[in-house]
C-alpha cells in the first residue's frame, strides 16, 4: 500500500484513513477517532505557497518538538521526571482524545452534545473553545505545554464544521470577541470551502507526499514507543498505551478504573501497524 502511495496510485488522505482503520481507529469511537496530521505551518500569509518547504509543518517531529525551545523543555521533563508525574515520559496529554475531537467539531451535532456532556453539561470557557485555526496551531505547536493535539479527517473534506450554522451561543472571549464561525487563515479569504480545498491540496502536495512517512512512523510505526520513541521525543504516559497494558492482570479495581478513566478522558495510542 505504501508503494501505491509513492506511485500516487492512492491519495494521501485515503492512505491515512486506511492506516487509521488498521490501527483500530474509527468514526464510531471518539476515544479512538481517526487522527490526521497538521501539515501546514503557515496560517498568516495572504496566499498559500505549496512549493515552499517553509509553508509546511515538520512531519518528522511530533507536535511537542516543532520548535527547538519546546522540544528541549519536553526533553528536560523526560530526564527530570517531575514530581507530579507517575512515570517517565515527554507528554502527559495526548494528540487525540474524545474531548479534542468534540472540541474541533463542536459546531455540529452530535458533537455539540458530546462536548457539553464531557464538559459537565455546558460549553467550555470561550477562550478555551476552538475558535481559530491559527491560534490552535500556535497553541499545539509552540505556546501550550499541555497541548500537542493533531487534527481530525474533517479538516480535509468538511467545511460545515467550521461554521456555526446552528447558531449555538458559544460565549464571548475576554477580548470581547463573540464566538461564531471558526476564524480562518488569510489565504482562505474567510471561505470555509476555500480553506478545505487548499488544506486538502496541501495534504496531497509533493512535499507532504515525500515526508508523510516520517509522521506515520511517529503515530503508527516504530517510533511509537521504546528507544526510537525516546530518541524522537515521542513518548507518552504509559496509560496511553492501552494495548501494551494487560488490564486483566491488574487486580486492584481502583487502579484498573483509574487507567480506564485515564484512557477514556485523555486518549489512546493507535495500535502499531
Amino acid at each position: 500500500c505504501f508503494l501505491s502511495l509513492q506511485k500516487r496510485e492512492i491519495s494521501n488522505f485515503d492512505y491515512l484513513m486506511y492506516l487509521n482503520t488498521l490501527a483500530g481507529r474509527s468514526y464510531n469511537d471518539y476515544m479512538q477517532y481517526p487522527v490526521f496530521p497538521w501539515v501546514l505551518a503557515d496560517y498568516h500569509s495572504e496566499t498559500l505557497n505549496l512549493t515552499d518547504p517553509h509553508t509546511f509543518r515538520d512531519l518528522s517531529k511530533p507536535m511537542g518538538a516543532q520548535t527547538v525551545e519546546r522540544k528541549h523543555k519536553f526533553i528536560q521533563r523526560f530526564n527530570e521526571v517531575e514530581k507530579n508525574l507517575s512515570a517517565q515520559c515527554h507528554y502527559c496529554t495526548h494528540y487525540s482524545s474524545a474531548i479534542i475531537v468534540a472540541s474541533y467539531l463542536v459546531r455540529m451535532e452530535p458533537f455539540t452534545q458530546t462536548f457539553c456532556s464531557l464538559q459537565g453539561g455546558s460549553f467550555d470557557v470561550a477562550d478555551r473553545m476552538f475558535h481559530s485555526v491559527k491560534s490552535t496551531w500556535e497553541s499545539a505547536s509552540r505556546d501550550n505545554m499541555s497541548d500537542v493535539r493533531e487534527l481530525t479527517p474533517e479538516f480535509f473534506y468538511l467545511p460545515e464544521f467550521l461554521t456555526n450554522a446552528n447558531h449555538f451561543e458559544l460565549g464571548c472571549m475576554q477580548d470581547g470577541t463573540v464566538l461564531g464561525d471558526v476564524q480562518l487563515p488569510p489565504w482562505a479569504d474567510g471561505d470555509p470551502h476555500k480553506f478545505i480545498l487548499l488544506h486538502r491540496q496541501a495534504l496531497e502536495s509533493d512535499y507532504v507526499s515525500a515526508h508523510l512517512h516520517h509522521w506515520i512512523d511517529l503515530i503508527f510505526g516504530h517510533k511509537q514507543h521504546g528507544s526510537a520513541a525516546v530518541e524522537a521525543v515521542n513518548t507518552y504516559h504509559p496509560y496511553f498505551y492501552g494495548d501494551k497494558m494487560d488490564l486483566n492482570n491488574i487486580k486492584d479495581p481502583l487502579i484498573k478504573s483509574t487507567i480506564l478513566g485515564f484512557i477514556s478522558n485523555f486518549g489512546q495510542i493507535p495500535k502499531q501497524v
